[in-house]
């Protein structure tokens, strides 16, 4: 093997070495953007939890006053009946 046959191979072989860590860079950068994300996306999801809880509890306090109302709606209702059937009862 010649000098010149030595040097071709050695730039081949600096080419691939330099091609492979291009590669392996733009891997890590992709594993970083990988991660970056994931991160993110856990934040979010930690975010939406707890928006869903703090939903989750005013749908609960919302269930409590509307049966509360409903409950006293129904009351009223009655004391109307019985006031109106008494009024009914006293005129005839």
């Amino acid at each position: 093997m010649n000098l010149n046959e030595a040097l071709k191979r050695l730039d081949a072989a600096l080419t691939a070495l330099e091609a492979a860590a291009a590669r392996r860079a733009e891997a890590d950068r992709r594993t970083i953007d990988i991660e970056t994300e994931l991160s993110l996306m856990q934040d979010d999801r930690a975010r939406l939890a707890v928006d869903l809880d703090g939903a989750m509890a005013r749908l609960a306090r919302l269930q409590a006053a509307a049966s509360e109302v409903e409950e006293r709606v129904e009351r009223a209702i009655g004391v109307v009946t019985a006031v109106l059937a008494a009024d009914e009862h006293g005129e005839a």
